[in-house]
């Protein structure tokens, strides 16, 4: 299972970023193996819009199956829960805090986005 963490760096050590679509990167976790990799946001991050879109099908390329993100607008939590990703909330915490949150089962899952759409 992979977890992606939008993150304003590019270890586990960073700060979760709350901005999903225009997150600086996200880290793509693999719980199989206790690796990770970083994926570059940036094209998206300066995107006019659609960001949040472009970002959830980079992540679904990725081979996401979890999201940790802080919020999330209506048209990526869509585009995720439509390709079988689960949403779940973490915010003030770091990348590396917020994958053991998740695997204490401490995180809130996302039943529906929780920011309307140009959310910055």
């Amino acid at each position: 299972m992979k977890l992606a963490v939008s993150c304003m760096g590019n270890s586990l050590s960073d700060a979760l970023d709350e901005r999903f679509g225009r997150a600086s990167n996200f880290i793509i976790f693999d719980l199989a193996n206790q690796s990770y990799q970083c994926l570059d946001n940036v094209q998206v991050l300066n995107a006019e819009q659609g960001a949040g879109i472009q970002a959830a099908q980079n992540l679904v390329n990725a081979g996401a199956d979890i999201v940790i993100t802080g919020h999330v607008g209506p048209k990526a939590f869509r585009t995720l829960k439509e390709a079988g990703v689960d949403i779940y909330f973490a915010r003030g915490i770091t990348v590396q805090e917020a994958i053991e949150a998740f695997k204490q089962g401490k995180l809130e899952k996302a039943e529906s986005n929780n920011v309307e759409g140009h959310w910055i």
